[in-house]
């Protein structure tokens, strides 16, 4: 495939599957890029990991309600692929492109790590069906804990395929660092479609309307990755303070399945010059490993503070 700037040349062949953890990622990430793969000719889909049900604040605003029921997530759910729906009309997307797996919101985490083989084996199945010629994923930076664990899913995923796919790593929660990210060009009246299908995630914009506006008003920067190697050095990039050790856990995630210790209790080896390193004798099979760091107790803020690495 045809590479300008560091994204592949869209054409009448381009098939993109976008995959989206919530209802309004699709938008914020890719509102652009799908616009332009549909200009040339190309196919979208949208790959949507959760409903976003696990929404309470905007939920608890909007419905005037303290307690939210298993039923009212249900209802918020509906609410949310509802605004998916109209999103993806005004991007220029039928129904049939929206492609739900129903996992659970601010869980793709814990699915990842206690079920992980079910869930990679059932996206490779989804792509293998879809068959695209390139996938935007979230990036493994992104603080959200489902944006993280997606794409880790989806890098898994694409492990097991036999073709390497064109995959660019987009970032919704937080900042890109680097300024030399190919970048997708609006052309005219396309940023204005952007933000239309983004006003139609009314549930998100009624508490966050400008800081929503202010993240479709980025860039649309993506990161290319090559699912044929492993990225970036073997070192852990966490050194946690004496006091917090106690009550944080170290998981490592590879082909051959997920293993997770208490911090103190980890297979970590310290080189001469400082660096941390998980035992070798730990990342079990070829292909992509990754390691999240997370504290072991509940938290009510919602995104990571340490996050994945790459190993």
């Amino acid at each position: 495939m045809a590479v300008a700037n560091g994204i592949p040349v869209l054409c009448a062949q381009t098939r993109l599957l976008v995959v989206a953890p919530h209802p309004d990622d699709e938008t914020l990430a890719a509102g652009l890029l799908i616009q332009q793969v549909l200009a040339a000719g190309g196919e979208v889909s949208v790959l949507l990991l959760t409903p976003g049900d696990n929404n309470p604040w905007p939920q608890r605003w909007i419905e005037r309600r303290i307690r939210i029921r298993p039923e009212d997530k249900r209802r918020w759910g509906q609410r949310r692929m509802a605004e998916l729906g109209q999103a993806m009309r005004r991007l220029g997307l039928p129904p049939q492109a929206l492609h739900a797996m129903g996992w659970p919101d601010m869980g793709l985490s814990d699915l990842l790590l206690r079920s992980g083989d079910q869930a990679v084996d059932a996206l490779a199945t989804v792509i293998g069906q879809l068959a695209p010629t390139l996938i935007a994923i979230p990036a493994l930076g992104d603080r959200h804990p489902d944006h993280g664990a997606a794409h880790v899913l989806m890098r898994l995923a694409l492990a097991r395929l036999d073709q390497p796919i064109s995959t660019l790593a987009y970032l919704v929660h937080g900042q890109i660092k680097k300024i030399n990210y190919p970048q997708i060009a609006p052309s005219p009246g396309q940023q204005r479609v952007k933000l239309e299908a983004l006003a139609a995630h009314l549930s998100q914009m009624t508490l966050s309307a400008e800081r929503m506006r202010r993240m479709a008003g980025r860039p649309e920067a993506y990161e290319p990755l090559s699912t044929q190697e492993v990225r970036g050095d073997r070192s852990l990039p966490w050194s946690p303070p004496l006091a917090l050790q106690p009550w944080l856990r170290l998981s490592v995630i590879g082909p051959a399945g997920a293993q997770s210790w208490r911090w103190l209790d980890a297979p970590i080896r310290r080189a001469r010059c400082g660096a941390l390193y998980v035992e070798e004798s730990m990342l079990l099979g070829g292909g992509p490993h990754f390691a999240k760091l997370a504290w072991d107790l509940p938290a009510l803020w919602i995104f990571d503070h340490w996050g994945w690495c790459e190993l």
